[in-house]
């Protein structure tokens, strides 16, 4: 048996070697090249050569259609888009580097028509000369969060860190600048109100005092001031006054002043019986210099442009002179004659009948108090920013000083805003005498370089001719009297001109003579001494310095308060704002009313904060330390002393142990307690509300947040500091006095550091600088009764405060889609435009390019907007642009995703050579195997 099942198998072997032999021979007889067979044609063993003609399946299965078959724009648009390269470039989309937002701005000069100070006249030409050369087109930038602001030295420093939002913007602002010129009736105005409207500084001095200073009443001036800009319809742009007035022999320097002087404060505490009459009386009018609102607009439309130029005539502002000197005149009736107490009196009253509700307040306190220890006097300034889209710079007035006492860096000094009397003026009043000296000490300077040595006849005449150039360029070019110097030096100009024309001939050396005529070309062009009347005579060097200066002021007025930098951080704009305030006292307080805070003021002042459209929400909570363990632990880990040297303006040295907050531990154990809920709010998670948390503590001895400030902003709190002292002195000086700050009161350092917390906003002296990576200071604009000034206890938001408040939000909201656009053409950029795609591609492009067309168009109107200052306009298309921003983002997104699995399958198809000629081996193959791996029927065993 066993026998018998082995010969099978060994029958079955060799069949299966023979066919095996025969299959080989079938395929090679069948596949193998006869004749003159093409070498395209490939044997069965060729399946997995991957040829050109070797398919399983044609694109037709999959792509619906042959490419080839298009034709006319069809046909272009393919082969467009297959040569672009990648996606991106086939759409045009370039990632957004830049976008520009419109800011109009007016600078209108007063004074400047020749009736002036010292009879200066600007030109057009002058103007756009040196105008042109200002900035009109920078980014908006960011300043890093500061660290130790107020170093031994008073350096600001930042903390270099990674940004959200990039520390200079994709948001560039293009100014238009306008300039105005005013005539002689508006310069009349100001010269007259500055002379009736002044009063002596110190009112303690005799009267027979050579110079006194004095003091203008900026309440007064600033009510002139928006009235002729209602008057000229100028409010849709931000304007900036430069004043030129002429000098009174009677008031040679003065300063411009909020409320009483250090003199007029004492006479008043010392005068009881003068308080007790300013509280008793109450039939004063808010303002003695009432002035009727009448309205010609000088444009229709700002003109937009880089540099426009504009001369107002008599006759444009006939009816405002007459308004204005009519109420001037009533002034002077009033003042004329007056003792010292009746203009305190009549100034206070205004005070406290007025609309600052700071100042009402301040001495409505104050007046009741014993010894009016709360009451500090302002600042004397030469620049002031008003309410409105206002503010000005008088070149006449001052020059003043402020900043931080000792060390401090871009502090105003009396140097800081040009002056028309120290350039001009020194050119103008040089007398003949004057005159002959300057040139003999030129003269004496120019040859003693000279020495004892010998030298060429040609290089002295060249030494004389540059002496006299230079002398002419800055004394004889551009007089109103000619100099009788520069008439001799016009004639011995020819003389050197015939000794010049000496070295012309052929026997003087080469040398010589090329010298002799590169003199000779240059003295053609120059026009020093004639009598001409082409404006370009004006061009001295005096005034080039002046008008440099002048364009680097307004530039800086640009930067500080039109458009200044913000914080660090990105601001969303929200519709409703909770306010929740923590007061936190060291005993506990019956009610809220009993606090020594004034809410009215603190609210009404965070209310200014909020733009139209927004709305406000106020909730008080009050927090004894004597009742929250918890809550007294974190105030007691975070407070600290330190040992602060600084020096007095009077170069006294003095070391203050000063107890304060730290602000990074006690946000740090604030945050605890807000993460275990006993102090969050109700709106903690609401996306239509921001809640800002202000912990305000009311502390009996001096404190102070991180050693030098009243109030702190964080990334998600305010701290505020409250003590009982009146009189603090501070690290800043003004006019080489100490400023002293009531801690009593921290209203104006809350607001400022809310407005920090909710847009941004800086104090006016910080901005970015792009050359040095960092915050810098400039002082010269920190002036104005706002929180973020140092000149002035006021805390009044102006309406340049308003509007960079509403353009935080809109450049947040612009950076962000920016980003989001970037990150998206980014992927369009990576993606290949290739033949494979272009199909699915078209199915998808209208798509996407109508919804990159939509977000474009949404830029534009924002764009358009705030160009016209429609700053509500713009924040209603916020949270449709941030819709369109993610609707894009998606679609591109879609669109990739759309084309990846068409592109994966096609990575995988192989390229198969299928020859007719082997399907009969194909045959013969499966015939022979399966004769020989036809299973046998069984055989029955048989035993």
């Amino acid at each position: 048996m066993a026998r018998r099942s082995a010969g099978s198998n060994d029958r079955r072997s060799v069949e299966l070697m023979i066919s095996t032999l025969l299959l080989f021979f079938v395929v090679r007889s069948l596949g193998s090249p006869i004749g003159n067979r093409k070498s395209g044609r490939s044997s069965v063993f060729s399946l997995f050569n991957l040829k050109e003609k070797s398919r399983f399946w044609s694109e037709s299965v999959i792509r619906g259609g042959d490419l080839e078959d298009l034709t006319g724009p069809g046909k272009m648009a393919y082969l467009n888009y297959t040569r672009a390269g990648n996606i991106a470039n086939y759409l045009n989309l370039l990632e957004v580097d830049s976008i520009y937002l419109p800011v109009p701005v007016n600078f209108i000069f007063i004074g400047f028509d020749g009736k002036g100070n010292e009879e200066f006249k600007l030109h057009p030409e002058e103007l756009e000369r040196w105008f042109t050369k200002i900035d009109h087109i920078y980014e908006h930038t960011r300043v890093p969060q500061l660290g130790e602001v107020l170093t031994p030295f008073y350096k600001t420093t930042v903390d270099k860190e990674q940004h959200h939002l990039p520390i200079i913007s994709h948001v560039n602002y293009n100014f238009s600048v306008h300039a105005i010129q005013m005539g002689e009736k508006v310069s009349s105005v100001f010269e007259r109100a500055i002379n009736v409207l002044a009063r002596k500084d110190d009112v303690s001095e005799p009267r027979e005092t050579k110079h006194p200073l004095w003091q203008v009443d900026i309440a007064m001036i600033e009510a002139l001031f928006t009235s002729l800009v209602e008057y000229l319809q100028l409010g849709k742009a931000y304007n900036v006054f430069v004043l030129n007035p002429k000098h009174d022999k009677k008031i040679a320097k003065y300063g411009y002043r909020r409320g009483l002087s250090k003199s007029e404060i004492d006479f008043l505490k010392e005068n009881k019986s003068l308080q007790a009459k300013v509280l008793q009386t109450g039939g004063i009018p808010e303002s003695i210099l009432a002035l009727d609102k009448i309205k010609r607009p000088l444009y229709e439309k700002h003109p937009m442009e880089k540099f426009a130029w504009t001369v107002t005539d008599d006759t444009d502002t006939a009816e405002w002179y007459n308004i204005c000197q009519e109420a001037l005149d009533n002034v002077e009736k009033l003042y004329q004659g007056k003792d010292i107490a009746y203009m305190i009196e009549s100034k206070v009253m205004q005070l406290l009948k007025g609309k600052n509700q700071d100042m009402k307040l301040l001495l409505d306190k104050e007046l009741k108090s014993p010894d009016l220890s709360g009451l500090h006097p302002e600042c004397l300034t030469d620049a002031w920013i008003g309410k409105d889209r206002w503010a000005f710079i008088d070149l006449s007035a001052g020059p003043f000083s402020w900043g931080p006492a000792v060390g401090g860096e871009g502090v105003r000094t009396e140097y800081t805003l040009p002056n028309v009397t120290r350039t001009i003026g020194a050119v103008a009043e040089i007398s003949e005498e004057e005159a002959e000296d300057r040139l003999q000490d030129a003269i004496q300077e120019k040859f003693a370089v000279f020495g004892d040595r010998d030298h060429q006849a040609i290089d002295i005449l060249l030494a004389e001719i540059d002496i006299y150039e230079l002398f002419a360029f800055k004394h004889c070019k551009g007089r109103k009297v000619k100099l009788a110097l520069c008439e001799e030096l016009d004639q011995r100009m020819e003389d050197l001109k015939s000794e010049l024309q000496e070295f012309e001939g052929e026997d003087k050396d080469e040398s010589h003579r090329r010298k002799a005529l590169d003199a000779l070309k240059q003295m053609e062009s120059w026009n020093l001494f004639s009598d001409t009347h082409e404006d370009s005579q004006n061009y001295t060097v005096a005034r080039d310095t002046f008008l440099a200066h002048l364009g680097a002021t307004l530039w800086g007025s640009m930067r500080h308060i039109i458009s200044p930098s913000m914080a660090d951080g990105a601001f969303h704009y929200y519709e409703k704002i909770s306010f929740q305030l923590f007061f936190i006292t060291q005993e506990k307080v019956r009610h809220i009313k009993k606090l020594p805070v004034d809410l009215t003021a603190l609210m009404d002042g965070l209310s200014s904060l909020l733009l139209p459209s927004q709305k406000p929400m106020f909730s008080q909570h009050m927090l004894p330390l004597s009742e929250d363990p918890a809550l007294a632990m974190a105030f007691s880990v975070a407070r600290r002393a330190a040992a602060v040297p600084y020096l007095l303006v009077n170069g006294t040295y003095r070391k203050s142990v000063r107890s304060y907050l730290d602000s990074s531990i006690l946000q740090y154990q604030l945050q605890r307690l807000h993460d275990h809920g006993s102090l969050k709010g109700m709106h903690a998670h609401s996306r239509s509300t921001l809640e800002v948390p202000i912990f305000w503590f009311i502390h009996s001895d001096p404190l102070l947040v991180d050693k030098h400030y009243q109030a702190k902003a964080l990334s998600d709190m305010v701290i505020v500091v409250q003590s009982d002292s009146p009189s603090w002195e501070s690290y800043l000086q003004c006019n080489g006095e100490s400023l002293l700050w009531d801690l009593r009161r921290p209203v104006k350092a809350a607001l400022a550091a809310a407005a920090e917390h909710l847009a941004g906003l800086l104090p006016l002296h910080l901005v970015y600088s792009q050359v040095h990576e960092t915050a810098v200071e400039d002082w010269v604009w920190s002036v104005g009764c706002n929180p973020f000034s140092v000149t002035s206890q006021g805390w009044h938001i102006s309406k340049f405060h308003s509007d960079s408040i509403a353009r935080s939000y809109i450049v947040t909201a612009l950076e962000e889609s920016i980003q989001l656009v970037n990150s998206a053409i980014h992927l369009l950029v990576v993606e290949r435009s290739t033949a494979k795609t272009y199909k699915i591609f078209q199915s998808q492009e209208r798509e996407l390019v109508n919804k990159y067309n939509s977000l474009v168009g949404l830029w534009k109107r924002i764009s358009t907007s705030i160009g016209e200052l429609r700053y509500t306009d713009a924040l209603r298309f916020l949270n449709t642009l941030e819709d369109a921003s993610k609707v894009f983002a998606h679609q591109v997104n879609s669109t990739i995703a759309s084309l990846h699995p068409i592109q994966c399958t096609r990575e995988r198809k192989l390229h198969v050579v299928f020859d007719m000629s082997t399907f009969p081996a194909f045959l013969v193959v499966a015939g022979v195997l399966f004769i020989v791996l036809k299973p046998k029927r069984p055989k029955p065993k048989i035993n």
